[in-house]
């Protein structure tokens, strides 16, 4: 009987201590967490990787950076073609012509019919004078949208940042997920091994073992799934920072403190308004088209252009001078073409009044997102604080549970499900975190801050 009842002493004992060192203590918010995946990479072979470190890395090698960059370094070429209307346009010709004698044209336009024999070169050159303010319209278009092309780079080279610090935050919050699901089945293995030692102690039953068995399967599921939810997160990280292939990274957590988002969200959605490139771009558009509009109106106007040309006649019938030069004014009025300038004016008109509906709806959009996203900040900042007790509380309810199965009090049922919850309010622990700092990341894009 004594001996009986100390296997029973003992078996509890070895059986509290290993549950005691079942999950560890949750790290306080804003502490750093190890960032050491289940399988480490050699540190030569990853690179440490700070959120600056990401951002800058994105903005360098991304695509979609160079992209715009180029689309508004070509932009800047459409207002120098604009402007080239403003001078003058050269070019040269070199004729030689053997007519079939006595040959006339006769069909195709009215011209002059006599082909003359004749080796001739010459430069004609023609100059606008005026189109009555539809040159400048261009100009003054191309250069808005070019404006507006430029802008667009910054919104996104923002975008870029955005997605950069999104990706850096997930990997960390999945490698965390990873730490806890490592040691989850580090512990549960623990766990089982001491429950088959009672069992075969004739101290528990088949059914505890199957229980703690089952709760080792599911540990081992859940490191599976944070496994591959780490590799995803970085080659997500990697294809935002501009590589083809998975990089492996030693994530550096930062160690910042944790504050809660301003208060005041509507000077928020007025930084927006004064910060957020789109709206920039969005009226450098309305402007650009409402220039257009004008470029249009006045192809109605007449144009006026001077022409000269002057050439050399070295060998030719003898009708014809040894040189040639003319000098002359050329006006283009237009009569009717079956109403296409009013149409294209008129069309031009509408694009303008649609591009200022844009403009507007596109502040009520970024207003919302503006709000949104601060909703967002601050539900995640609170998150933080309920995880925290989410852990303290399932801790407790886990030690309680312990407890009551070691005096015989408890199942095994009961304690796995305590153990399930302690799991769970670790891992949304492990996230609440850098939840915040994703959501502190879209609140500072929304506004375009800093």
């Amino acid at each position: 009987m004594r001996r009986k009842t100390f296997l029973i002493v003992l078996g509890v004992t070895f059986l509290t201590a290993g549950m005691a060192a079942q999950v560890p203590a949750a790290n306080p918010a804003g502490t750093d967490s190890s960032q050491v995946p289940a399988q480490p990479v050699p540190a030569s072979a990853a690179l440490r990787l700070t959120v600056q470190d990401a951002e800058a890395l994105a903005l360098r090698n991304n695509p979609q950076v160079s992209v715009y960059r180029l689309l508004a370094m070509a932009s800047q070429q459409i207002t120098r073609e604009a402007k080239s209307n403003y001078y003058p346009t050269v070019y040269g010709s070199v004729t030689a012509v053997e007519p079939q004698p006595g040959s006339r044209i006769a069909a195709g336009a009215l011209n002059n019919p006599i082909i003359y024999e004749r080796v001739a070169a010459g430069v004609t050159l023609a100059q606008l004078i005026t189109d009555f303010g539809r040159t400048n319209n261009l100009v003054a278009t191309a250069a808005l949208r070019a404006k507006a092309s430029n802008l667009n780079a910054q919104a996104t080279a923002a975008q870029i940042k955005l997605a950069a610090d999104q990706a850096f935050y997930n990997a960390l919050q999945a490698n965390a997920e990873l730490k806890v699901a490592d040691q989850t089945v580090s512990a549960r293995q623990l766990v089982s091994d001491q429950i088959t030692t009672l069992f075969n102690n004739k101290l528990k039953s088949q059914l505890d073992v199957s229980f703690a068995n089952a709760n080792v399967s599911q540990a081992k599921l859940l490191l599976l799934d944070a496994q591959n939810n780490y590799q995803a997160a970085l080659s997500v990280l990697s294809e935002i920072l501009g590589s083809s292939s998975q990089q492996q990274f030693d994530l550096v957590d930062p160690e910042t403190q944790l504050n809660p988002p301003s208060d005041a969200v509507a000077q928020l959605v007025d930084l927006a308004f004064s910060n957020r490139p789109e709206i920039a771009a969005q009226d450098y558009e309305y402007q650009a088209a409402q220039h257009f509009q004008k470029a249009e109106r006045d192809l109605l106007l007449p144009d006026i252009r001077v022409l000269g040309t002057v050439g050399s006649v070295p060998t030719g019938a003898p009708q014809l001078e040894s040189w040639y030069g003319a000098v002359g004014v050329n006006i283009n009025i237009p009569i009717f073409n079956g109403f296409l300038y009013p149409a294209r004016s008129r069309e031009a008109a509408l694009r303008a009044q649609a591009s200022r509906e844009q403009s507007r709806e596109l502040r009520d959009r970024i207003a919302n997102d503006v709000r949104t996203s601060w909703l967002n900040a601050n539900a995640a900042y609170s998150r933080i604080s309920v995880t925290q007790q989410f852990v303290d509380q399932t801790n407790l309810a886990a030690d309680l549970s312990q407890t009551r199965y070691t005096l015989g009090l408890g199942s095994i049922v009961e304690l796995s499900q305590a153990q399930l919850q302690q799991t769970e309010a670790q891992i949304q622990f492990a996230a609440a975190k850098y939840q915040y700092r994703i959501a502190e990341s879209v609140l500072r894009f929304q506004i375009a801050a800093p």
